[in-house]
């Protein structure tokens, strides 16, 4: 069972849509909850999702050095290069989940999409190769398309994605 800390400014709705879970399913999950009060650091189960920490695989993305770093077991088994959100797009930090995946989703996404628990945000491929090792992107994490696939194959959903400078 995964369980969200909840972040200064978050609401129940806004967590509710960073999961893609509906909000009386969130406050089912969580009985005696008051949806219209949250603390900072409160534990909130959200349905659907394994607990990370029980996964073999984290993510670790390091936003200076343009690099996504695969660990198994605590292990390092690949590093890959990636493009990141540019000056004005930043893309966020802090811990996320991926949520689900996407072959083909068409357009600047490449061949392969993986949803991060941060609305509008994503691990993908890219139809513009050059821009890998830039921060270039509106927040998202870009992939070689061969490596977004590769590691696509190996992560679950409920996956951690640790993503810091």
């Amino acid at each position: 069972m995964y369980h969200h800390l909840v972040k200064p400014g978050e609401t129940l709705w806004q967590i509710s849509l960073d999961y893609r879970t509906p909000l009386e399913n969130i406050i089912q999950a969580n009985s005696g909850i008051n949806p219209n009060y949250l603390t900072i650091g409160q534990a909130l189960v959200i349905p659907g999702f394994p607990d990370p920490t029980t996964l073999p695989y984290e993510i670790k993305v390091s936003l200076t050095n343009h690099r996504l770093s695969l660990f198994q077991h605590g292990s390092l088994v690949k590093e890959y290069p990636i493009a990141v959100g540019k000056m004005l797009t930043r893309t966020p930090t802090g811990q996320f989940i991926i949520l689900n995946k996407a072959p083909n989703p068409g357009g600047p996404y490449g061949t392969m999409w993986m949803s991060l628990s941060k609305q509008g945000y994503g691990i993908h491929g890219t139809n513009n190769p050059s821009s890998i090792g830039h921060s270039v992107s509106h927040g998202c994490i870009r992939m070689h398309n061969h490596d977004v696939e590769e590691l696509a194959s190996m992560v679950p959903i409920g996956t951690r994605v640790i993503i810091g400078h």
